[in-house]
C-alpha cells in the first residue's frame, strides 16, 4: 500500500518535512517513491506550504492513501477562506509587533531624554548650590575674625 506522509528534515528543534509518496512499510525518513511538497512549520508566511496539486491528485487517483496531517495541510494550503484568515491574521500580527516597537521606541527615547533633562536639572541645581555655599563660606571667615 502507498502513503503520502510526512518525512522530518531539518535540525534538532528545527523541523523541516518533506510530504513524501512512499510505501507504508518503509520508516517514516526512508526511501520514497517520490518527493511532491514540503512544509516549514518554522516559517510565517505562505512558503510554509508547498504542494504540487497536480501530483498529489494523481496518487491519490492511483489510490494512495493520505496521513492524517497530509489531509490537514493539503486542506489548509487549498481553502480560500484559510489563506484569507492567514492573511488577516499576519496583517493584525504585524500591526502589533509595528505597534510595539514604536512603543518601545518611543520609551526608549523619552527615557533617554528624561535622562538628559534629570542630568541638566540637577546639573543647575548642584551650580545654583554651589554658589550660596561660596557666599556662605565667604560670610563665614568674616563673622568669625570680627568675633575676635
Amino acid at each position: 500500500m502507498v502513503k503520502i506522509r510526512l518525512s522530518r528534515g531539518g535540525a534538532r528543534k528545527k523541523p523541516y518535512y518533506h510530504i513524501v509518496v512512499m510505501d507504508q512499510r518503509q520508516r517514516r525518513d526512508g526511501r520514497c517513491i517520490e518527493k511532491i511538497g514540503s512544509y516549514d512549520p518554522n516559517l510565517a508566511t505562505d512558503a510554509r506550504i508547498s504542494i504540487n496539486i497536480d501530483r498529489l491528485n494523481y496518487w491519490e487517483s492511483k489510490g494512495a492513501q493520505l496521513s492524517n496531517r497530509v489531509s490537514l495541510l493539503k486542506k489548509y494550503s487549498l481553502d480560500e477562506k484559510n489563506i484569507e484568515n492567514r492573511n488577516r491574521a499576519k496583517a493584525a500580527s504585524l500591526e502589533k509587533m509595528k505597534q510595539k516597537r514604536l512603543a518601545k521606541k518611543d520609551s526608549e527615547s523619552n527615557s533617554s531624554t528624561a535622562d538628559v533633562a534629570t542630568d541638566k536639572s540637577a546639573e543647575q541645581e548642584a551650580s545654583a548650590e554651589a554658589p550660596a555655599e561660596q557666599e556662605a563660606s565667604a560670610e563665614a571667615p568674616a563673622e568669625e575674625k570680627k568675633d575676635k
